[in-house]
Formats: structure tokens, sequence, C-alpha cells
């Protein structure tokens, strides 16, 4: 059994914030486009989208937390056996339930929401940036359309079950030791439906249900990034019994940009500069995803130095604004020079010197900080 704790690197108390940041951690770092024929990689990465998917639904997590899966699959009451109870050895408290007063547990046969489903949709910064409505092609369970979810075949009826009258249930009466007790489970013949069909449709079997392939548009807000899930109420699995459908979630998977490093709302973009620009300082145009700004170097600059220009970053997904530029210096070194280049090089050189400053220290420095 898995340790999806383990799997993102988080403890167990860990919020959902954290467990938010170690996915797309992980996720980025795994993500298949950027260890193209990585096996491992891609199996690491298969993993910790598994473990996102259950601690990040309250439900599930609560589920895992308890039994240790997230199928449903209870493990609660186990290890009653030889306390208490002879020899019996009962996997669970129904098996209790059952010995005593002979099975036939209460079922709910009412209306039963559909099950959510889950697609990718990769999207490049640009479009994660205004937001994009997309044409989604996927397949899911809706009503059968030959019977139209009846489950008969066309022309034929559909009547009341007659063992359970219509109720979906049959009641057990069953007599202990404890005094007599009443059971309901699920009817037999019309398998909680409260219906039975004459002749059953031939596309469906008589389930009702059909896998349809539907193309559906989904509309993307501005702000997403990896790992980011957008929920489309009702567009998940068809429910059973008259019960709502399920929900799709989009989950979001956004390529590596040329340019621009995303770090939550903010942008980090590398700004190639001169020797003399961070000495004297200077202004230049910088280009940001909707358009370029005037950004101020300023005289004395570092390199690795970084200047924010203030909600020119992507916008805010939950909330207002947007995050930051942020332009990280450094130096582009020619690789040739000219005659005249070289000889001004040598001038600042002993010009240095004469201030007290060696020619190699002041070589040894610009090399540094390059």
């Amino acid at each position: 059994m898995k340790d999806y704790y383990q799997v993102l690197g988080v403890p167990r108390g860990a919020s959902e914030e954290e467990i938010k940041r170690a996915f797309r951690r992980l996720a980025r770092e795994n993500h298949p486009d950027r260890n193209p024929g990585d096996k491992a990689a891609e199996e690491r990465f298969k993993e910790v989208n598994e473990a996102y998917s259950v601690l990040s639904d309250p439900p599930k997590r609560q589920q895992y937390d308890l039994y240790g899966t997230a199928d449903g699959a209870s493990q609660a009451g186990a290890g009653f056996g030889g306390q208490g109870f002879g020899d019996a050895n009962f996997g669970n408290l129904g098996d209790i339930f059952d010995a005593f007063f002979g099975g036939g547990r209460s079922q709910s046969s009412g209306p039963v929401r559909g099950q959510d489903i889950q697609t990718q949709l990769v999207l490049t910064l640009e479009e994660c940036f205004s937001g994009v409505e997309r044409k989604l092609r996927l397949g899911r369970e809706e009503a059968c359309p030959r019977c139209m979810g009846s489950g008969a075949e066309p022309g034929t009826r559909v009547t009341r079950c007659p063992r359970c009258g219509g109720q979906g249930q049959v009641s057990t009466r069953r007599q202990t030791a404890f005094g007599a007790f009443v059971s309901s489970t699920p009817c037999p013949t019309c398998r909680g439906r409260g219906q039975v069909v004459e002749r059953p449709c031939v596309q469906c079997r008589g389930s009702g249900r059909a896998h349809i392939e539907r193309t559906i548009s989904v509309r993307i807000p501005p702000g997403v990034g990896e790992g980011a899930r957008v929920r489309i109420s009702g567009e998940g699995e068809m429910g059973a019994r008259g019960g709502p459908p399920g929900d799709l979630y989009v989950l979001i998977r956004e390529k590596p940009h040329p340019r621009f490093l995303r770090q939550g709302a903010d942008l980090v973009t590398d700004l190639n500069l001169t020797y003399p620009d961070l000495v004297l300082g200077t202004e230049l145009e910088v280009d940001t995803l909707d358009g370029p700004c005037r950004l101020a170097v300023p005289a004395g600059s570092a390199v690795g130095q970084e200047i924010r220009i203030r909600g020119r970053g992507m916008p805010q997904v939950r909330g207002r604004g947007r995050g930051d530029l942020v332009a990280r210096l450094s130096v582009e070194v020619p690789r040739q020079v000219s005659a005249r280049e070289r000889e001004l090089l040598r001038e600042l050189a002993e010009l240095s010197g004469r201030h007290g400053r060696s020619k190699d220290s002041f070589f040894k420095r610009v090399r540094d900080a390059l």
C-alpha cells in the first residue's frame, strides 16, 4: 500500500496549501515534457498525481487517513475475533451484525450522485495569463440514446416491480434471541429501481446507461497554473436512479516558457546588460506578457540583483490584482572585441590601478562578477 504522504513528502497533518505546494513542485520536476524518454520520471509523475487526487479531496483524504485506502473498502471493526466473541473471527462490524441477526443490512435504493471525472489540459504561459476557452473531447456514462435512460427497448413497457411494489426494497423479518428484527435490502428483481422492463434495450442491455463521446466547451479563467484543477459542475458521469450527475475536473498542465520562469503569481526573467550599464545605470525596455514596459537600472547595480516591476506578473486567480515581474540582472560578455574596445578596457584597468588597485585585481573582480 502506497503512503501518499510519503509520495508528496509532507507530514500527515499537512495543510491543503502545503499539499498543493508539494504537488506543484514534484509535478514540475517529473513532468514528461521536462523528462522526455525518462520512464522513472513518468512513473513518479503518475504516483504524484495519484497521491494528490486523494489528499486534495477532503472526503477521500478522510477515508484514506481512517482506513489506508481511498476506494471505500473500509476496514473498520477488524480484529474483534477472540475478544469476548468465542472463536469467531469477524472481518468487520457488518459481519458481527450478520452473525447475530442473520444479515440483510439496510442499503439505500434512492438517487445516487454520478461519479466525478478528470481530464488534463496543456496550456502555454500566455494562455494561463489571459484565460482560454477550449473544446474538450471526453467519454462518459450518459442516458442511453436508444431508450432515453429507461432501460426498455423502444415500444415496450416499463411496469412497477411486482416483488417490491415499486419501492425498490424488500423487507425481511427475523426472530433472534434478542427479539424480532426487520432489515431492508435492494429488491433483487428490479435491483432497487422499483421498475421492470418487458424487453431490455438492445444497446444498453437494460442498464439505461451508455458510454458517449462528447465535445464540451470549457472556459479556463486567467491566472491558473501547473497543477490547478478547474471544476465544471454537472459534466461528470450520470447519476443512478435519478441522482444528479458528477462534476468534471480539468487538471492544468503548463508548458515551460523560454523567457519567463513562473513563481506563483510572479514572473522571473533574466536581463542581460553590459558592464557599463551596471556601473553607470541605464533605462531600457523589457518585454512582459501584455506588452513592453520601461525599467530603470540604478547605477552600481550588481550581477544577480533583482528589480521588481509591480503588477506586471500573472493575474491572481482568487483575488484582485496581479503578481510582479522580477528582472534578474546578469552581464553579457562579448566573445570578440574590437581593437578600440580592447584599448579602452586596458585604459580602464590602468585608471583603476592608479587609485590603489592592481590591474590583476581589477580583472579578477570583473571575472568574479561575471
